[in-house]
């Protein structure tokens, strides 16, 4: 794999809104400018990460969780440098972080559409549920 792997901080972030807009199956939105990217960074120490290979970042997670569950956000490896266990290290990552707080159970949103990313996870050893729906509400001016 020849990767390192070390927490998110904010000096990443042009790379990683690189990364991510390079990546098929990452919804971006208002949540992903600086501002709020710091805050979550900020309420999750550590648990977010990158990875880096010969000093460039090649893959990024977002980790966090609410005092119950943890979540997983914008899993995203250059296409490049996919299969190469970047992604599970991330994860594994983001897990043990979850873990060494107590949190016991992690969830992700993944678009429908996204079959690449859904064959991962499912590859990796989670379960697609169909037993949920998800629903939103902006809270912003309109």
């Amino acid at each position: 794999m020849n990767v390192s792997i070390r927490p998110m901080v904010m000096d990443d972030y042009a790379a990683v809104r690189n990364l991510w807009e390079a990546c098929e199956g990452v919804g971006l939105s208002d949540a992903d400018q600086p501002e709020t990217l710091s805050a979550y960074l900020e309420r999750n120490p550590g648990m977010s990460c990158i990875a880096l290979k010969k000093g460039r970042i090649v893959g990024v997670a977002l980790c966090g969780h609410d005092g119950r569950r943890g979540y997983l956000n914008h899993l995203a490896v250059d296409p490049q440098h996919r299969r190469q266990g970047i992604a599970r290290a991330l994860v594994a990552h983001c897990l043990d972080a979850l873990r060494q707080i107590g949190i016991a159970k992690c969830h992700l949103f993944i678009f429908s559409t996204n079959a690449e990313g859904r064959n991962f996870w499912r590859h990796i050893g989670w379960q697609l549920r169909r037993d949920l729906a998800v629903a939103s509400y902006s809270l912003s001016a309109k």
